[in-house]
């Protein structure tokens, strides 16, 4: 098995290199990889963004927002956490068999002194029924991986409020995330392993793994000039493309309603593809101007605050809505409702 630890800390560039690896790379031994990341959050390849995060949060804490390429549900990473991901040629008995990838990891922790450590259900990895791994698989053309996070020493307070879910009225069919008690591995382990850097962790967990007693003796994966471009094209196309990110998410209704001191106004909509498909505003505001011009406007914007601000601040907005600002619809459009 060859060995890679990715020197990046950009979960988009993280998963470029893995989705690289697994399109190109010789794969006649599987590799073992792994990258940590700054705080950020990955949603699986079926789920709606505005369903699984809290985005005013995200936003505010500049925590990067990204989605993966397999399924599953939506997790938070910071540098507390070291994600794993073996990928190799699908021989058969590789896809949908979690229990294949995640026993070297339960042994390896085991070592370390989580003797709790163990897969439940179908693909996540618990410790006192607590869980501290997710995991998903892509397979592609014969090739695959199989990837999942271990918690470490995350901080437990900021994924709670990020992917917090807001008490918006969004309807939609995209997968949702099941909510599972969390856990830090870091307890658990024997004292010599409790005050490890996530680096450290990483590199003992790796020769627990690869069954050598140093690094220098594991056969590394290194990326040459030609698969770095690769990556990097890879994380314009998908990774930080917004189209990849947003525009992926099903299919979805929101409403929105709320009274100002000049009348209540209601917006109900569609969202596909990221973007507005249908809009029906109502209310009991004092506009003059027959509100459709409005709604043919917004139909086709990208459903985010900068693109909707965008095109409302062009129209006369007292013609339509009285003296409502256009800040107050775009808050009321786009801003997240509180969270319960």
């Amino acid at each position: 098995m060859k060995y890679l630890a990715s020197q990046s800390r950009d979960i988009r560039e993280n998963l470029a290199i893995e989705t690289y690896l697994m399109e190109h790379a010789d794969l006649s031994e599987p590799i073992l990889y792994f990258y940590i990341n700054d705080p950020c959050i990955i949603v699986g390849r079926y789920q709606n963004v505005l369903e699984e995060i809290n985005q005013d949060y995200v936003d505010q804490h500049h925590i990067i927002l990204t989605r993966r390429t397999s399924g599953g549900g939506a997790v938070y990473d910071d540098l507390g956490n070291v994600s794993f991901s073996f990928i190799a040629q699908d021989d058969g008995d590789a896809v949908g068999n979690f229990k294949r990838f995640t026993d070297p990891v339960i042994k390896a922790l085991h070592e370390l002194g989580a003797t709790g450590a163990a897969m439940t259900g179908r693909n996540d990895l618990t410790n006192d029924g607590k869980k501290f791994s997710g995991n998903a698989m892509h397979a592609e053309n014969g090739r695959m991986f199989s990837h999942g996070t271990l918690m470490y020493d995350v901080d437990q307070s900021v994924l709670a409020k990020a992917l917090k879910v807001p008490a918006d009225k969004i309807a939609s069919k995209g997968i949702k995330s099941v909510r599972s008690r969390v856990t830090n591995l870091k307890p658990y382990f024997k004292p010599a392993y409790q005050q490890l850097t996530i680096e450290s962790f990483r590199d003992t967990l790796a020769k627990q793994i690869l069954g050598v007693s140093d690094l220098s003796q594991a056969t590394p994966y290194e990326l040459d000039a030609q698969g770095q471009m690769g990556v990097q094209q890879l994380v314009t196309d998908y990774f930080k493309n917004w189209d990849w990110i947003y525009g992926k998410s099903p299919v979805f209704s929101v409403q929105r309603r709320r009274h100002f001191p000049a009348g209540t106004v209601e917006f109900s909509f569609d969202v596909d593809e990221g973007r507005i498909t249908q809009m029906l505003i109502s209310g009991d505001f004092f506009g003059q101007a027959a509100i459709g011009e409005v709604e043919k406007q917004l139909v086709g914007t990208r459903y985010d605050r900068q693109s909707v601000a965008d095109v409302l601040n062009k129209l006369p907005l007292t013609n339509y809505f009285g003296k409502i600002s256009a800040d107050e619809l775009v808050d009321l459009l786009t801003k997240q409702a509180p969270v319960v």
